[in-house]
């Protein structure tokens, strides 16, 4: 049996307080490796409805509202790309911003919809010189 990719689950965070989470997929594109100072291209791609609240089902019933507002990125703990998103993005919202590539570690990418659902995703960055 196949899993949706809008399967809810319950989860504790770090203060134990449970949040609702969703098995969403998000797909990170960035260089494996760069240079020490080089400016880098990083691109994301989540899969999500975006919901507008405008549509209604084969019912005639409205379709509630459901967007992803917030995304995130930090790299190595610190915050270099923040987005408010609204409905005027299309499903699976894909952006792409750029950011200096300072030392090896990770980017971590988190985001939250308008139900209070979380998603995150990872990528690793190995720097040289």
């Amino acid at each position: 049996m196949s899993r949706s990719p809008h399967r809810r689950a319950a989860k504790a965070n770090e203060a134990g307080a449970w949040t609702r989470t969703r098995a969403v997929t998000a797909r990170i594109q960035l260089p494996a490796r760069a240079k020490r100072g080089e400016v880098i291209v990083v691109q994301v791609l989540i899969r999500h409805p975006m919901e507008t609240g405008f549509r209604f089902d084969e019912e005639g019933r409205p379709i509630a509202r459901n967007c992803i507002n917030l995304l995130r990125c930090r790299y190595n703990g610190v915050e270099v790309f923040r987005a408010d998103l609204s409905a005027g993005i299309a499903a699976n919202p894909y952006l792409q911003f750029t950011t200096i590539a300072e030392a090896s570690g990770e980017m971590l990418f988190d985001w939250i919809d308008d139900e209070g659902v979380t998603g995150t995703g990872r990528a690793a960055l190995v720097v040289t010189g």
